[in-house]
């Protein structure tokens, strides 16, 4: 597989947003942010702590990693590959690049799955993710 990478630039955060949205939508996320809001809050993302890898093959834009690199671990915020080249071996290729040639090795990279999402919680198994934690909650109409 050919798949070349190279960091995001301020100029890609309108299709990022854009596919940040059809993630939302994909992995069944509550977040209700529009599309402009969307590309407010990566703009400043990507202007803060946070860095955003791209992947093509064949001069496409095929998929995107958002992360926040810590001093201990990597946050993984977004992981998209378009919907058009899922099944492909484009987003284990992408984690291999990133796991081996781009973050540092000696950091932990922590993801994290809706509990739903369950074609995301294998994917992640796939890559050698282990499940640590679950977060809990109880949303205000479910409170008597």
């Amino acid at each position: 597989m050919n798949l070349k990478y190279r960091f995001a630039q301020l100029s890609d955060t309108a299709w990022l947003a854009e596919w940040n949205h059809q993630l939302i939508r994909d992995e069944g996320h509550r977040n209700p942010m529009t599309i402009p809001e969307l590309e407010m809050r990566m703009r400043r993302w990507l202007v803060g702590e946070y860095q955003a890898m791209i992947f093509e093959q064949d001069d496409r834009v095929v998929a995107y990693a958002l992360y926040r690199p810590g001093e201990n671990a990597i946050h993984l915020r977004h992981f998209f590959v378009h919907r058009q080249h899922r099944n492909k071996g484009i987003g284990q290729e992408a984690m291999r690049i990133l796991l081996t040639g781009i973050w540092p090795k000696d950091r932990r990279v922590v993801v994290e799955a809706l509990v739903q999402n369950l074609s995301a919680r294998e994917f992640w198994k796939t890559i050698g993710f282990k499940e640590y934690s679950i977060a809990l909650e109880i949303l205000p109409a479910d409170r008597s």
